[in-house]
């Protein structure tokens, strides 16, 4: 019943959730490991709120039960303030049963909006941000063309915690290549322990329609880490976290390990997991290259 802009992306945890498409696109749309928003009919632009109230209203005729609710495409929080209330607003009077609102998040999204303001966006339900932080490591993020840096991320983050809202990091291993594994990975650890973000995940870097524009940032050099090589930088990453009580995930359909706990309690049993994968990856259940269908 509901009309979208295929294709439409979610988080792996949203899948119960109801995808409510209140833009197209990404607004950014310009790093270059992302081909999510690259193909014609995915141009950036927000949906009227008039169409957005119509198919709340279909759904809540339908009868279907509807508890959580993610507002995608990739780049909703960029939506001024005043339109998200809007929206929150519209969710709460057509689906009154919904527990939680969930969105994609940059950090440049909250650049003009206020901790008061996402405090109140929070008190309409609006609980959760999925932030793509990708890297902690500054020449990373330019490479890439991420438009973020180390600062700004931990700037969004720290608004994110204040407002009383939890947020769900994303990093990517392998995004640096060889050259910048280490700092990558050693920077991303820094980030996140100043952030103490309460849900982090890692995602392998994969190029499904190809790494020629991902490499020019590389000066065409770049080279996907090899097995070894993208443990050895999850255990940099491991060995240098600080976290208090983060949920940890390493189970994306792009990981060759699948790694789950929470950061601090369970790091010494991650780091076994992952020395185990480096030195004697024969009695490691590796998912194999047809299982990492994305």
């Amino acid at each position: 019943m509901l009309d979208y802009i295929e294709p439409v992306f979610r988080p792996p945890s949203e899948w119960k959730s109801l995808i409510l498409q209140v833009t197209n696109g990404c607004s950014h749309n310009r790093c270059t490991f992302c081909d999510m928003y690259t193909q014609p009919q995915k141009k950036f632009r927000p949906k009227k709120p008039e169409v957005i109230e119509q198919e709340l209203q279909a759904i809540a005729e339908s009868g279907v039960r509807v508890h959580r609710v993610f507002l995608a495409d990739g780049d909703a929080m960029t939506l001024p303030f005043h339109r998200l209330k809007q929206i929150c607003e519209l969710i709460n009077q057509y689906l009154p049963g919904v527990q939680r609102i969930s969105s994609y998040c940059l950090p440049r999204n909250l650049t003009n909006k206020t901790t008061e303001q996402l405090a109140e966006l929070r008190q309409l339900g609006l609980s959760l941000m999925y932030v793509g932080c990708e890297s902690g490591d500054d020449e990373v993020l330019e490479r890439v063309e991420k438009g973020e840096s180390f600062e700004s991320s931990l700037v969004a983050l720290n608004k994110i915690k204040a407002a009383g809202m939890k947020s769900s990091v994303m990093i990517l291993n392998g995004l640096g290549g060889p050259e910048l594994s280490q700092q990558h990975a050693l920077n991303s650890a820094k980030l996140m322990n100043a952030a103490q973000p309460d849900y982090l995940s890692t995602l392998v870097v994969s190029f499904p329609f190809g790494e020629e524009r991902f490499a020019v940032g590389f000066d065409g050099k770049f080279r996907q880490l090899t097995q070894p090589e993208l443990f050895q930088e999850m255990q940099w990453l491991l060995e240098h976290l600080e976290l208090e009580k983060t949920v940890f995930r390493s189970d994306h359909a792009s990981n060759y390990l699948v790694l789950k706990g929470i950061l601090g309690r369970d790091k010494g049993k991650l780091l076994q997991q992952v020395n185990l994968a480096i030195n004697h990856p024969d009695v490691m259940p590796l998912r194999q290259e047809w299982q990492r269908g994305l």
